[in-house]
């Protein structure tokens, strides 16, 4: 018998405040048909400064393990995967740990931007498969909207906040493709394109800086990147593209996804959106559209799931999983 890291539960949060393509018209020369022809995104949500990163990530968390069927001391350890975290240090995770009440476990944060829920699942099924864990909360949470430069139109208007969670729990499967859970995982990044999407701050500066991005070349690179790592992790796990329940990607922009899906061979019926809703959350996009996906009854028992992202780095990846 082999044994899998399978989701059994799932969680989300949005913050209160929804804000509309026509609130940037007020200060910024854009308008909602620019935003959204060239983007998808018609709306996103900002949190206030009480729905921090750890309050939004232990908000998700909540649901994801209720959703479980499970109570937070049954959680053996907590990743977070956030580029926004309330300090330098502690981690956001050990704030979402106590907030949770767990008295018990490891909690620490990985950092890989928008790609970074892929790398807390990557490595939170390792530690289930190797058997230092037995349940995993992996949560994605960003308050992104801290990091904008309100007079730079082409970055402040793509981004939200939110945070979405997953229990991972191990399961012991026959081994082969019909098994529920992560069936494979593909992980790459390359720090010469750092450049063209990056924060312009941090310890070194003594100033949080501003999200910085050319456009253009991040359109460049995700699509073949996005599109190549989804078919090396499908290779792996042993399944084709007309296996395939649902693609759901990092939720970025929507000519990003949809280009992705078309490279992979993938129909757009099989791509669940999100983007228009709540904007690029980052490392929370994925488990978020995963949550909401799910509560509408769009993903199932048993549907096979590629989920894929991008971000600064560049750092990118897929998984290849059955629900």
């Amino acid at each position: 018998m082999k044994k899998r890291a399978v989701i059994t539960g799932v969680g989300h949060y949005l913050p209160k405040r929804i804000v509309h393509n026509s609130e940037f018209e007020k200060t910024l020369n854009t308008s909602d048909e620019w935003i959204v022809t060239r983007s998808g995104i018609r709306q996103r949500h900002f949190s206030n400064k009480d729905e921090t990163t750890s309050k939004m990530a232990i908000m998700a968390g909540q649901q994801a393990i209720k959703n479980a069927n499970l109570e937070a001391s049954d959680i053996d350890a907590i990743i977070l995967a956030t580029s926004t975290a309330d300090f330098t240090f502690p981690s956001a995770a050990t704030m979402v740990q106590a907030g949770l009440g767990m008295k018990s476990g490891f909690a620490y944060d990985v950092q890989a931007v928008c790609a970074g829920f892929i790398y807390a699942m990557s490595t939170a099924n390792a530690q289930i498969i190797s058997g230092q864990a037995n349940r995993i909360l992996v949560i994605g949470s960003e308050t992104f909207s801290n990091l904008m430069d309100w007079n730079d139109r082409s970055t402040c208007v793509l981004f939200g906040d939110g945070a979405g969670a997953v229990v991972l729990e191990a399961y012991s499967c026959s081994g082969d493709k019909e098994d529920r859970g992560i069936l494979s995982v593909d992980l790459n990044s390359d720090g010469n394109y750092k450049d063209i999407l990056h924060v312009d701050g941090g310890v070194a500066s003594k100033t949080t800086g501003y999200l910085r991005m050319e456009g253009k070349e991040v359109f460049k690179h995700a699509v073949e990147k996005l599109a190549r790592t989804s078919e090396k992790a499908m290779a792996k796990a042993g399944v084709k593209s007309d296996d395939v329940d649902w693609v759901v990607p990092h939720q970025a922009n929507i000519r990003i996804i949809q280009g992705t899906a078309r490279k992979m061979g993938i129909p757009d019926e099989k791509v669940i959106k999100t983007v228009q809703d709540h904007g690029n959350t980052s490392a929370a996009s994925i488990p978020l559209a995963l949550s909401v996906a799910s509560r509408s009854g769009q993903i199932v028992k048993n549907d096979l799931i590629v989920t894929e992202a991008i971000g600064g780095g560049l750092a990118w990846g897929a998984i290849v999983l059955r629900w």
